[in-house]
């Protein structure tokens, strides 16, 4: 063994030690955090999902678990399952064994987008030591931003963790085929199928996982240039990539559009399709701020008030923010042959929330979103510095310890905002602190304080709960408060014949539809755990809600059903005709719910429900 294989040791073992001490500072940012509790939709999708609650290890308890994601349709198994794990695990429901779990899975996906990097690198030519630590300095960057915080420690949010995961693995196995292809070695057939079973398990965790097409179509387009030895590889490769491109814009023109397209506002949202698609301009404007200047209070987490684009010039920073956007994008291709890293980043960052930021009717913002294409706005950034550093010839030295204090800042940042969300009230008091005017604020700091309630059995805690959401209406006029009002009053004692009144005027007013469907659902599940609450009142609520806003077939049936046994059975026919007014002409259910009532003594409901879904036809 000569000099040069020491050497090669020596710098593998400096690799190790990098690649161990890299994977600790990810996980201990985030460790301030693991103290919190669930949060917004941890709730419908863990705490209130009885199919996660797995006793004992069972075949049919993991597969229940598998299917049990949004009423048993089979989406996001894997992460499903997981969670039916962490439960078996913790013996219970405790946040902390939850997002131990996810944090694991964050440094696993911080390990694979080191050697992602490298890889990638590698292709493009950089010498194998420089590949390594570009690649260690980029996935480290990556995994303690502060942006993070929202994907990692959001419990609910491993869905779209594992699906990142999962699909690193299958482009760095693209990229290994590719490889092959191009030094005309093979035509990397193992490789190929890795990518279609990562790319399947990517699909097993979240619907967007199609995006790996363009994903790859980015590499290609930027850094791969659908280069290979043998001249017929590549020419299949763009022939290949030519149709299922194609074949992707028809079915975006002629099957998604068609189905989500409103011109008028979506059902139970404040924005048309042409307003969100608007919207979505600043919104990606606003998140690459977020990337490039990390500050923890730019990032409330809720944006339930976004103000949305009603045109190009309202406001003015829509136009702005497109014009932007395309100025990126050109840019991005003029440079693909001068700078291929850059042009990969800003395609991967962009493709990354072309469905997040398309028709379909989701949230307008959300953090999460940004867990993939973070990636690839860091390696458009670090290629846009390297430029600049190149230009100013900026010595080794000093580029490292810019870099150095850059991470620093990253830990920091990212620690502070771990540290809020690690005691719920203090998460609870900082977001309504940034987002004063969201009604899920304000819920949530009162549902802290109800936790302690609960926890401790002390008044005081159940007293701050009301006055937290006494002080949301202050700031929101929002019927999910006025419930939860009503809700901690009758648990304390009796709730105030003004406080019924301010929720049934809120939801006659009809401001939000979500807010106020949300409201009566509160009451409701409420009313079923056994909480001291007025059925009449409730049932009140239910039928002002009816006549303000119109219901789903499923939801009159709900209420419907609710009514009928819980409280005057005569009040629930309005509820029920309207159900089978609204459902589709010979649904079974509604010949289920007339035979029901027949065998209640109902005979004229039945005829009357039957009449009016038959007249449908």
């Amino acid at each position: 063994m000569d000099f040069s294989d020491k050497e090669f040791l020596s710098l593998r073992s400096v690799q190790v030690l990098s690649i161990s001490l890299a994977l600790l500072l990810a996980i201990a940012v985030f460790v301030p955090g693991l103290g919190g509790e669930f949060i917004l939709d941890d709730g419908i999708n863990i705490i209130q999902n009885r199919l996660l609650y797995l006793e004992t290890l069972s075949v049919d308890g993991l597969r229940n678990a598998a299917f049990s994601f949004h009423d048993g349709r089979g989406s996001r198994p894997i992460p499903m399952v997981s969670f039916a794990m962490d439960y078996w695990r913790a013996g219970g429901m405790h946040a902390s064994t939850f997002k131990a779990t996810n944090l694991a899975f964050h440094a696993l996906t911080t390990f694979i987008l080191i050697f992602f990097l490298r890889r990638l690198l590698l292709l493009m030519g950089w010498d194998s030591s420089r590949a390594f630590w570009v690649g260690l300095g980029l996935a480290l960057a990556w995994a303690v931003h502060p942006l993070q915080v929202s994907s990692v420690l959001y419990v609910v949010q491993r869905m779209q963790t594992m699906a990142t995961l999962f699909i690193l693995l299958a482009m760095w196995c693209y990229v290994a085929m590719r490889q092959f292809q191009i030094d005309g070695v093979g035509r990397g057939r193992l490789q190929g199928v890795g990518v279609i079973i990562f790319g399947l398990l990517a699909l097993a965790c979240k619907e967007d996982a199609p995006l790996l097409f363009a994903y790859v179509l980015a590499l290609e387009l930027s850094l791969l240039r659908f280069q290979a030895a043998d001249e017929k590889v590549s020419r299949g490769l763009k022939q290949s990539f030519i149709v299922l491109s194609f074949v992707v814009l028809f079915g975006y023109f002629f099957i998604l559009l068609p189905q989500y397209w409103h011109w008028a506002d979506y059902p139970g949202r404040e924005f048309s399709s042409w307003e969100r698609l608007l919207t979505q301009g600043r919104v990606l404007i606003m998140y690459l701020g977020q990337i490039i200047v990390p500050l923890p209070d730019n990032m409330p987490f809720l944006y339930d008030n976004y103000v949305v684009s009603r045109g190009l010039l309202k406001p003015l920073t829509t136009l702005l923010s497109i014009l932007l956007i395309v100025g990126i994008l050109l840019l991005a291709w003029l440079w693909r042959c001068y700078r291929p890293l850059f042009s990969f980043g800003v395609l991967l960052f962009l493709f990354g929330h072309s469905i997040s930021s398309n028709v379909i009717p989701l949230e307008l913002v959300f953090e999460h979103r940004n867990h993939f294409p973070l990636i690839g706005a860091l390696i458009a950034v670090f290629e846009l510095l390297k430029l600049v550093c190149d230009r100013l010839t900026v010595e080794k030295f000093s580029r490292l310890a810019c870099f150095g204090v850059v991470l620093m800042l990253l830990m920091f940042l990212t620690l502070l905002r771990s540290f809020t969300w690690g005691d719920p009230v203090r998460h609870g008091e900082k977001l309504v602190e940034l987002a004063a005017q969201s009604p899920r604020a304000w819920a949530q700091l009162g549902g802290a304080y109800y936790d302690k309630y609960k926890e401790l059995r002390e008044e005081r805690y159940l007293i701050k709960a009301i006055e937290a959401n006494e002080t949301g209406l202050e700031h929101v006029q929002a019927p999910s408060l006025a419930t939860n009002i009503v809700v901690y009053k009758s648990i304390l004692g009796q709730p105030e014949r003004d406080d019924w009144n301010l929720l049934y005027r809120m939801l006659r007013e009809g401001t939000s539809e979500l807010q106020s469907k949300l409201a009566v659902w509160t009451l409701l599940d409420n009313v079923r755990r056994g909480t001291n609450l007025s059925v009449e009142e409730v049932v009140n609520a239910i039928e002002i809600l009816a006549e303000s806003f119109e219901l789903g077939a499923a939801e009159y049936l709900q209420l419907a059903v609710f009514v009928f046994k819980s409280a005057d059975a005569e009040r629930s026919l309005p509820l029920f005709l309207e159900f089978s007014q609204s459902a589709e002409a010979n649904d079974p259910r509604v010949a289920r719910i007339a035979k029901e009532l027949e065998g209640v003594g109902k005979l004229d409901w039945a005829k009357e429900i039957l009449a009016v879904n038959v007249g449908k036809m």
